[in-house]
């Protein structure tokens, strides 16, 4: 018994030993790749998009129906990503937001950032029209700085040709109400500007929404850069939108003037009216003589249809055809020369 039990206990011995120097079986299985994922920053939220029809119109204005005045929105711990760069592709020469909202990084002075001022060459207006106008002796073709504005319904445009056809100046859609955003705006802003435009944004404004929360949500998604042409509010009656109140003539004045203000404050510039005969009609008769008015007038010159108010652009089409656009666009004008063109340009946020 004790000589067949020696080889036993050394080869005990021997199992004990290899097991003490090793690290245990993580070393003899293939480790498993975790399931878990794990990130300290939350993934952005998907981009708001415009769809086709109106806005929602939940809001029914409390804060501004209580007579408060107008105060900036507070933001509560860390600044989401502005809606119009987020799940994009990184560009150079694009700042990235971090921790403002706004869709750029810009200095806390109103004064923004010096930008070259130089004079960008002007195209002449070779546009065509589907449904043709005799203006007579007060026609647009006899103002020498043609523009056009845009949304989403005017797809890829080829914005190099399309300022060789007289496009010298866009204005392009970017928000609606108080989450909306046009899913082309971001292309259109950076594309435009790339093809040597002078490009502005407008504001689709919704009466069911308060003006202060239309004015945050502009600013979240518009960059405010030195280059860019003054924002706009575009007011008109939608007969598609879900929202059917028709304010009084004073409250709609009051709303424009708590959306105008916030934007002059954060952009520098005072902002530019777009409205349309009806709407002009029933509220905006002798308002606002200090800002510069954006008109639409596709019959007849704007002195016939909207008597006694100055403008600034006149949109006097709505069925342009060009080079670089698939279907209709809308074609506008500057009131002035070349030379009043650039000079306005040059001072408009002086």
């Amino acid at each position: 018994m004790r000589l067949s039990a020696a080889p036993a206990i050394f080869l005990t011995c021997l199992v004990l030993s290899g097991c003490a120097s090793s690290s245990g079986p993580e070393t003899v299985l293939s480790p498993r790749p975790s399931r878990e994922t794990t990130s300290s920053v939350a993934p952005p939220a998907a981009p708001a998009v415009s769809v086709p029809g109106p806005a929602p119109s939940g809001d029914v204005e409390m804060a501004e129906a209580a007579g408060e005045p107008p105060e900036e929105l507070a933001w509560a711990g860390q600044v989401p990503q502005p809606q119009a760069f987020t799940s994009m592709e990184s560009e150079a020469g694009m700042p990235v937001p971090m921790e403002r909202p706004v869709a750029m990084v810009v200095p806390d002075s109103p004064a923004m950032d010096e930008a070259p001022r130089t004079r960008s060459r002007v195209y002449g207006h070779r546009f065509r029209d589907a449904k043709p106008i005799n203006f007579g002796k007060r026609s647009p073709r006899k103002l020498a700085v043609h523009g056009v504005d845009v949304s989403r319904w005017q797809g890829n445009i080829d914005w190099e040709k399309l300022r060789t056809q007289g496009a010298n100046f866009a204005y392009i859609k970017a928000t609606d109400g108080g989450d909306h955003l046009d899913p082309m705006f971001r292309k259109n802003w950076r594309r435009a500007q790339q093809a040597g435009l002078k490009r502005g944004a407008y504001h689709f404004f919704y009466w069911c929404r308060t003006a202060g929360e239309q004015a945050d949500w502009f600013i979240r998604n518009v960059p405010r850069e030195a280059d860019a042409l003054p924002p706009v509010i575009d007011v008109e009656y939608n007969g598609e939108s879900s929202c059917k109140r028709r304010l009084s003539a004073a409250r709609v004045r009051e709303k424009m003037q708590v959306f105008m203000d916030k934007l002059e404050r954060h952009y520098g510039q005072r902002p530019i009216i777009y409205t349309a005969p009806d709407f002009y009609r029933d509220n905006l008769q002798g308002a606002f003589p200090n800002h510069p008015f954006w008109l639409r007038a596709v019959a007849a010159h704007p002195s016939k249809v909207y008597p006694g108010r100055k403008w600034l652009f006149w949109q006097y089409s709505g069925s342009g055809l060009s080079h670089g656009v698939d279907g209709r666009i809308d074609l506008n004008v500057f009131h002035g020369s070349e030379a009043e063109w650039h000079n306005w340009v040059a001072g408009r946020s002086t």
